[in-house]
């Protein structure tokens, strides 16, 4: 099971607003030893979301999609994954009581009273208007709640909001967890170029099983120039591709750590890839463990 994000909004594509949820996504993955495996950003378009939308419910995956919950004429979100879906939208039961909730809390603070019929009531309990069969997502700001479908999960937009709901999210899917998500050693490689490394890169990915080599070229980096970072990462596989339990507190420790085999596994593929680059005659600056 991998984990993807969708990120929703005609307002971060023009650059009016800047997206902080890729960066807190992958930091909240991060603490516990997962990975995104992709990411896209999407206009507030619905005919483009819905077919993306239908991918995303189809791929298995652990997707957050954030923005576009919302109940004015800008906000597509909840249309287009019950369009995906091929079901009706229905007001979640459990959805209408937290959104009145906070109707009739709001109006308490401001000294008004408010009624579950009039028209203003009636337009905010659209916010719980979701795909029938939909799960709620409690939001802990102001009770207003996104929703589920399988492992696709919407959230909103506003980062107050949406990034302790992530959390919440991750927390649901306690068996993707792991007290070390990549563990890898890289070298500093100038006097050589990345065609010119390939070979070297491949040989050392296949001679050891699990083990990823990767290649991060700069042309102007601060502090060495025209170098490339070369090295190998180790990174744990799912533990299991079975639903998720739904609710309940992660247990963090319940995944495995980095074992003694693979650690030696890294360690021998890095000095293959450092004795490589030696008999290739290029100048390593310095050596990095992550």
């Amino acid at each position: 099971m991998q984990v993807g994000l969708i990120i929703i909004g005609d307002e971060i594509l023009s650059g009016k607003r800047q997206d902080s949820h890729l960066a807190k996504f992958i930091e909240l993955l991060s603490q516990r030893g997962m990975q995104l495996a992709w990411a896209q950003y999407l206009g507030d378009d619905r005919e483009l979301l819905v077919g993306k939308l239908r991918e995303a419910f189809a791929s298995g995956d652990l997707v957050v999609s954030c923005g576009g919950i919302g109940a004015t004429p800008d906000d597509h979100t909840r249309q287009s994954a019950a369009a995906a879906l091929g079901r009706p939208l229905v007001l979640h039961p459990e959805a209408r009581e937290l959104i009145w909730q906070r109707i009739q809390q709001t109006a308490a603070e401001q000294g008004k009273t408010v009624t579950a019929d009039e028209p203003d009531t009636l337009r905010r309990l659209e916010m719980g208007v979701f795909p029938e069969g939909a799960g709620i997502v409690p939001n802990s700001f102001n009770k207003i709640p996104g929703f589920f479908v399988g492992h696709v999960h919407f959230v909103p937009g506003f980062p107050v909001m949406a990034h302790p709901m992530m959390a919440l999210v991750l927390d649901r899917y306690p068996q993707l967890h792991r007290q070390v998500g990549v563990i890898e050693r890289s070298l500093i490689v100038q006097g050589a170029m990345e065609a010119s490394l390939t070979p070297l890169m491949e040989a050392v990915e296949a001679e050891f099983d699990g083990i990823k080599v990767f290649s991060l070229p700069s042309v102007d980096h601060p502090q060495w120039g025209r170098c490339i970072e070369l090295g190998v990462k180790w990174g744990p596989a799912p533990a299991s591709t079975q639903s998720a339990p739904r609710g309940g507190a992660a247990d963090l420790g319940s995944g495995p750590s980095i074992g003694l085999g693979d650690a030696e596994r890294l360690d021998a593929a890095y000095d293959a890839l450092k004795r490589g680059v030696i008999h290739f005659g290029a100048v390593i600056s310095t050596e990095l463990v992550r």
